[in-house]
């Protein structure tokens, strides 16, 4: 999961030295959420899981609505290169 966290900061980023603004942090959040899904999958009985799940939902939910509130722009081009609907 490590390197994948460096190639989706690297695709996301929008400046040099960027690792945490909104749109990394929302782009690191679906590919977790990706994940878990699968996982759900597999082992639909990990309800711990699943707790931290909905919390990372939404917390993608409140950074989107955040991007959207700031930056129309970056709102409408992540949300395009992330797949997500909207």
């Amino acid at each position: 999961m490590a390197f994948v966290k460096k190639d989706v900061v690297e695709q996301y980023k929008t400046h040099e030295t960027d690792t945490g603004s909104p749109e990394v942090q929302v782009a690191l959040l679906t590919t977790r959420i990706k994940y878990l899904s699968e996982h759900f999958k597999k082992f639909p009985k990990d309800f711990a899981s699943r707790i931290g799940f909905l919390k990372m939902i939404g917390h993608r939910r409140r950074l989107l609505d955040y991007i959207k509130k700031n930056n129309k722009e970056s709102y409408t081009t992540l949300i395009k290169k992330l797949d997500l609907r909207k």
